[in-house]
């Protein structure tokens, strides 16, 4: 490959890398142009570790003459386990391990077979097997992220020439600086969306992070906890402590997710959600689906937990709809993206009642006014209450059992 022809990949990967394409897309294109231009690529994976509550990592594969089902993987903790193993065991780990950046291997008879994978290759016929790493310096590490892995196979016959090795090593390093930036921009979202919801992660993202930028919204407000939490926190093991909260989040969050709201707050054994939709009956709509998912979620969790002998609870849970401001609040160097008003001070006093009047959920006035004729079937009377801090008292509502049941 010349230089004109180097140039020219380089050139084609900067602008995707600038146009913000993927990860995938961006394996994609190198891949295509190296055998536009006369570079015998086969095979082509690309390991890039990330910053997520889950997965470790994701590799990128790219085959010259596959479709693309599986071509990215998400894999998890590579410190235990078959994964462990499976890692140990890679050519990358062999250069993690020395420090070296570049291993390369010719895959014939004869050839020395030191990794699991030349064997894997043979079988495919390819005939050499180049793997790199781009370290990162310490400024550009991110979590465990502090490198690009890639490999390439090829199964011309005899293999890469010495010419094809170098241009490789001369155009990857590019590559892997558009991968690190793609993969940023992806670890940024992930962060956002964990930490602060999946809406208000998207809007922050968007450019909503000046101090004091809110809209003014009408929607369906959800505040739950954990009945009995204080009690168990004190009687259980310390070390059964964030595990119990985890299990009971998992379902909770799962449900508002499922259910089509978003998760802004996560308050000790609390959680604050919003249902935003065009039309306030659909929010409710999807509010009382988002019930019903957690209901049967923890009924499933519980079975599990008593199975195990652990500690076991419920939800209590206030539904109510009305104005409130969405957006930044808090000081210049430290913002907080969430809702406030006094319709959050209401929900708020709703679930607080559930305990002394045993119902595990107890919904608003506005509510049920809001909700269609189907749904407000469904809701009954439990009496007038006063809220602290509200001005009127109002009449509050819960799930019709029976007619719950009959919907299942």
């Amino acid at each position: 490959m010349d230089a004109a022809h180097a140039t020219g990949i380089l050139k084609s990967i900067t602008e995707a890398g600038l146009a913000g394409a993927s990860e995938l897309d961006l394996l994609r294109e190198f891949c295509t142009r190296l055998n536009a231009d006369g570079l015998p690529v086969s095979r082509a994976n690309v390991l890039i570790d990330t910053l997520h509550p889950v997965h470790e990592g994701r590799v990128f594969r790219w085959r010259r003459d596959e479709d693309e089902a599986n071509s990215v993987v998400e894999y998890g903790r590579t410190h235990e386990g078959a994964a462990a193993e499976n890692w140990r065991r890679s050519p990358f780990y062999h250069l993690v391990q020395t420090g070296e950046a570049m291993l390369r291997r010719r895959i014939a008879p004869g050839q020395p077979v030191d990794f699991p994978v030349l064997e894997e290759l043979q079988a495919l016929g390819q005939t050499d097997f180049l793997v790199l790493i781009h370290r990162f310096a310490a400024q550009g590490v991110i979590g465990e992220m502090d490198c690009v892995h890639s490999s390439w196979a090829t199964d011309a016959p005899g293999g890469f020439t010495e010419n094809q090795i170098s241009t490789l090593c001369e155009l990857v390093p590019t590559f892997a600086l558009a991968m690190k930036c793609a993969s940023l921009a992806r670890i940024a979202e992930t962060l956002v969306e964990t930490y602060l919801g999946r809406d208000a992660g998207q809007r922050v993202l968007s450019g909503r992070i000046e101090r004091g930028v809110t809209d003014r919204i009408s929607a369906v407000l959800w505040y739950s906890d954990l009945r009995g939490f204080t009690r168990i926190t004190e009687t259980a093991a310390p070390g059964e402590i964030i595990p119990f909260l985890n299990d009971y989040a998992e379902a909770i969050i799962s449900s508002v997710h499922d259910g089509g709201g978003d998760v802004l707050k996560l308050i000790g054994d609390g959680t604050l959600a919003i249902f935003k939709a065009d039309e306030p009956a659909r929010a409710c709509q999807c509010a009382l689906g988002a019930v019903r998912l957690l209901r049967s979620r923890i009924g499933a969790l519980n079975l599990h937990r008593a199975g195990r002998g652990l500690p076991l609870t419920e939800t209590y849970l206030g539904l109510h709809i009305g104005e409130v401001f969405y957006g930044n609040i808090g000081s210049r160097n430290r913002l907080d993206f969430t809702v406030v008003g006094p319709a959050v001070n209401e929900v708020s006093r709703i679930v607080a009642l559930c305990r002394s009047v045993e119902k595990d959920v107890l919904v608003s006035s506005a509510f049920r006014s809001a909700a269609r004729d189907d749904d407000r079937a469904g809701l009954v009377s439990v009496g007038r209450y006063a809220l602290k801090g509200v001005a009127r008292s109002q009449e509050l509502f819960t799930l019709d059992l029976d007619e719950e049941n009959g919907r299942s």
